[in-house]
């Protein structure tokens, strides 16, 4: 069922116009189902041909491309702005059941070490780091939209981003809950926008000055007054540590590209990946129709 879901995903994708010299190349179609199937099975890229010889036989593929080809694949920078397509589309079946949402990053370890001391300083190689920032669905961990930043990325700049890509995707917001670390004004206005309630706690030092926010102010008051009952909605956001625990312990925590491309494409076809295995879940637990249009 996966192949067949990816395989209508990547319809969605437009073939580029070649120029009609040299030999054709496989298709981006191919190309896009190919190295998302990779990073699915989490097979070495040797052993990652049976995967495309089964799947020419079952109909998905024309032709079974050579592992150099997949491999080079991710280092496209054109690439990432599809995979963002693809994951939008892929929880789009969940648009008329999500409607709470939570937000929050998590790192994902690369196979390069950052600069260290030499022995007799006793420092250790440490390993580099990705960070994917997701706003998820609280019901069925569908991922709605993500950013990828280099392992410093501070988390509440990529709140508004995420919240409105989420938005854009044709997703009515209701509550989105998150953790201290996104509190401020902006990003409490930013729910607002979207006729939804931001679910933040505040920090120990915090006040309820507006500035400019009554928003802010208000909701300040009910966090102080009224806690037990903003923590029920807070809470929800432990769904986004468990949508995190599903990706790492299905498609792995790290990832194996050795560029800052290829790297953030990896990332984003293992949340692509993600978003797939959930509708599949979906389609028997909640009886939904998987369709896949392009608007």
């Amino acid at each position: 069922m996966f192949d067949k879901l990816l395989r209508d995903l990547v319809e969605n994708i437009e073939e580029p116009v070649r120029d009609g010299a040299g030999r054709p190349a496989l298709s981006l179609k191919e190309q896009l189902f190919c190295s998302t199937q990779k990073v699915y099975s989490q097979l070495s890229s040797r052993r990652a041909k049976s995967l495309y010889d089964n799947s020419k036989e079952r109909g998905f593929l024309q032709k079974v491309p050579h592992s150099n080809s997949v491999n080079k694949f991710f280092n496209r920078t054109d690439i990432t702005p599809i995979l963002h397509k693809l994951i939008a589309l892929s929880s789009a079946p969940l648009k008329t059941i999500e409607t709470d949402f939570a937000i929050d990053s998590s790192g994902f370890r690369t196979n390069h070490f950052n600069d260290y001391c030499k022995e007799k300083h006793g420092t250790q190689k440490i390993h580099k780091w990705l960070k994917a920032h997701v706003c998820c669905g609280t019901k069925t961990n569908i991922v709605s939209s993500v950013t990828i930043t280099e392992e410093y990325g501070a988390d509440s700049p990529q709140f508004s981003q995420l919240v409105n890509q989420t938005a854009k995707n044709g997703f009515t917001i209701k509550e989105l809950s998150a953790d201290k670390a996104y509190n401020s004004r902006e990003n409490y206005e930013t729910v607002a926008e979207h006729g939804g309630t931001a679910f933040i706690p505040f920090k120990d030092n915090a006040t309820g000055k507006a500035r400019g926010s009554l928003l802010w102010k208000r909701m300040f008051h009910y966090f102080q007054f009224e806690k037990e009952m903003f923590l029920e909605h807070y809470h929800k956001r432990s769904n986004v540590e468990s949508t995190f625990n599903m990706i790492k312990a299905k498609f792995g925590d790290g990832v194996k590209s050795k560029n800052w491309t290829a790297q953030k494409n990896e990332l984003l076809a293992k949340i692509l990946c993600h978003n797939i295995v959930v509708v599949i879940h979906e389609m028997f637990e909640l009886g939904i129709e998987a369709k896949f249009e392009s608007s």
